[in-house]
């Protein structure tokens, strides 16, 4: 998926606060959840999510979406990542 339709359907599904992340190579976040939901574009790199017993990795072009409240790790590949995010209240 291309930036700007990703960009356009954010905004038309509600998703505010939108931002490019980039985390660094081989980085690991412990379970944890957000009190937002999230969607997001991968723009370089990697990153695997786990939650609901299952590991998922997403690659450049691939978009992941996470509810809020969702338990789930982090972990990324050996040359990092970076990708487009929006954030959309749980009371939207």
């Amino acid at each position: 998926m291309d930036i700007e339709t990703f960009q356009s359907q954010l905004g038309s599904d509600g998703f505010g606060n939108v931002e490019t992340k980039q985390l660094p190579p081989a980085g690991r976040n412990t379970e944890h959840a957000h009190p937002f939901e999230v969607r997001a574009l991968v723009l370089d790199g990697q990153i695997s999510l786990g939650f609901e017993g299952q590991v998922r990795t997403y690659r450049k072009g691939e978009v992941f979406t996470m509810a809020a409240g969702c338990e789930h790790t982090e972990e990324v590949g050996a040359e990092g990542v970076r990708y487009l995010v929006g954030k959309r209240s749980s009371s939207a």
